[in-house]
């Protein structure tokens, strides 16, 4: 019998800003793997880095962006790459920025925009990505995120 291994390597970030009475996400166009496809921040941790420091580290070099407020998310992405055989478990981040903070791509991103936590759902290419939005939504935007949860950096 062989196991599967499970690997957590690196991490997800989902951007949020506040407009009035509704909270908007971040989506990017990828340029590279999966190019084209609509998604949140993710990114590799690097030697010696906390999965919150990477996540504040991708946060930067992909948008310019500085959060005001990070969270963990209180979820991971999980999925079964067939080329590794291996499970993989993606810690996912709730970054909020100012709603006038400019967003300024990197290399790996040919687009952004704005919307809405459901539209966003529609957008996504992946059922673990909308699970995620959707946890996202209920824990962060529905309601105020548990300070719990808040990393102070």
């Amino acid at each position: 019998m062989t196991d599967i291994p499970i690997r957590s390597f690196s991490v997800s970030v989902i951007v949020l800003r506040e407009v009035a009475d509704e909270v908007e996400v971040l989506l990017l166009r990828r340029n590279r793997s999966l190019q084209g496809e609509w998604c949140q921040i993710a990114g590799g941790i690097e030697e010696g880095e906390t999965a919150w420091q990477t996540a504040l580290r991708e946060l930067h070099e992909e948008t310019g962006l500085t959060p005001t407020r990070l969270y963990s998310g209180d979820i991971c992405e999980q999925f079964y790459e067939a080329h590794r055989n291996a499970i993989t478990l993606v810690p996912v981040f709730v970054a909020f920025v100012e709603y006038a903070a400019e967003v300024v791509l990197n290399e790996e991103h040919s687009d952004h925009k704005w919307i809405s936590l459901d539209w966003a759902e529609d957008m996504v290419t992946f059922g673990g990505q909308r699970r995620v939005l959707r946890h996202v939504k209920q824990e962060f935007a529905v309601r105020d995120p548990s300070e719990w949860l808040r990393i102070e950096f």
